[in-house]
């Protein structure tokens, strides 16, 4: 699990003072207390809760889990401005395929608010982005670029810029060879005989994903108003649930949102999007999962505390949210909003003798068949289907016989 570190004094002023009976709360909410000092709050965050790593994102969430804001909170993202788009080139295809970005106007830094937006950066980078393997985050003063942008591959001798916290021009691989950044995910590049940049319309190279921005086009500053934030990696997916919850942080910190428009190829999308998603659910499913007789109302109100909102057996997701996939997701929430100190456990009133699942039986014999025919048995992570494994055993048996009259 993530730890979330909070300045208590600005928690405090969100939230109420911290109290034995407020740390309860916390802890009912999913986020065990770490430890609370005088100058931070800290608790633990399931890797499947990215949202709740800042404390903006967190504060949204338990303030409605608390009644003080329940419900679905929504987010404006306004019309895309002149020439804000990003051209995402070819040449990228090999080495790190998609982008999506966003512009933030209107915000006021403060030495906190950076430190706060850097470390959920990367603790985005180390949980969704797997260690930026998967995904990683950019954030740029929009007054020291140029629209539009194209994000390409180069020949890292053909990349040079100053990285961020240097103050000599380097090239694609001297930076993997002598910034500390780049020396620790040196790795997400080896072998590769292109590395991917952001280039402004001045030719100006914005960063060098996932390693570092640039020190003349990618370092936020108390005197920055508005951002550039793009989220370049392999998985559509993480990177917009990445990029909706730096957006929608940024917006909490008081900035207004705009699209940026990615072109790839043919296909023009706008991003952020951050439209909620639908899923309809059972009350049947819902009771018998939890052990309880909820009422419809009761559903209700347990949904609007962990920030949905619900209508007609229907409930709204919030965009940022990146756990729910399936209704057991939206159970869990159902049982954390309504409470697990309600909850009353029951011992089963029908002793039971524990013995082998049938299935598992008549596995674990084909598996020492097999293993004893001289086959090597290997238990990988890929999902696979009955059928499939079935008709690899049948094929094996007909080679072993084939085999076998042959020797014959």
């Amino acid at each position: 699990m993530a730890v979330a570190s909070f300045n208590r004094k600005s928690f405090e002023a969100q939230i109420g003072k911290v109290t034995d009976e407020l740390l309860d709360k916390i802890s009912l909410f999913g986020t065990p207390v770490e430890s609370v000092s005088d100058d931070r709050v800290e608790v633990e965050v399931f890797p499947n809760r990215p949202d709740l790593l800042s404390l903006q994102g967190y504060i949204r969430a338990f303030k409605a889990f608390l009644g003080k804001s329940p419900g679905l909170k929504t987010y404006k993202v306004n019309s895309m401005e002149k020439d804000h788009y990003v051209t995402i080139d070819p040449s990228v295809r090999d080495v790190r395929p998609y982008t999506v970005c966003a512009v933030v106007h209107g915000l006021k830094f403060q030495t906190e608010h950076i430190e706060e937006l850097i470390e959920l950066q990367e603790k985005l980078h180390i949980t969704m982005g797997r260690k930026r393997k998967k995904m990683a985050i950019g954030i740029y003063p929009l007054d020291k670029i140029t629209f539009p942008i194209t994000f390409k591959a180069l020949e890292p001798d053909k990349i040079k810029f100053i990285p961020l916290g240097m103050k000599d021009e380097l090239t694609g691989l001297q930076i993997l060879q002598r910034h500390p950044t780049g020396k620790a995910y040196s790795d997400l590049l080896a072998g590769k005989s292109v590395f991917p940049v952001f280039i402004d319309a001045k030719n100006k190279v914005l960063s060098m994903p996932p390693i570092i921005n640039s020190e003349e086009t990618g370092k936020i500053e108390e005197s920055t108003k508005d951002v550039f934030v793009e989220c370049s990696g392999s998985d559509k997916e993480s990177l917009n649930k990445a990029l909706n919850i730096i957006a929608t942080v940024l917006s909490e910190m008081g900035g207004k949102i705009s699209a940026v428009e990615i072109r790839d190829g043919k296909t023009k999308i706008l991003t952020p999007n951050l439209a909620p998603k639908t899923m309809k659910i059972n009350f049947e499913n819902i009771n018998k999962t939890i052990g309880l007789s909820l009422n419809e109302k009761e559903i209700k109100q347990a949904l609007e505390k962990m920030g949905f909102e619900y209508k007609n057996k229907t409930v709204t997701i919030p965009a940022w949210r990146t756990d729910i996939l399936h209704e057991i997701d939206i159970i869990e929430d159902i049982a954390i909003g309504h409470g697990y100190e309600k909850l009353t456990p029951e011992i089963p009133s029908v002793a039971t003798v524990g013995r082998e699942n049938l299935n598992e039986t008549i596995k674990r014999k084909i598996s020492e068949i097999l293993s004893g025919t001289g086959m090597l048995e290997v238990s990988s992570y890929l999902k696979t289907s009955m059928l499939l494994i079935l008709r690899q055993y049948l094929k094996q048996e007909l080679f072993l016989k084939d085999s076998k009259k042959e020797k014959n």
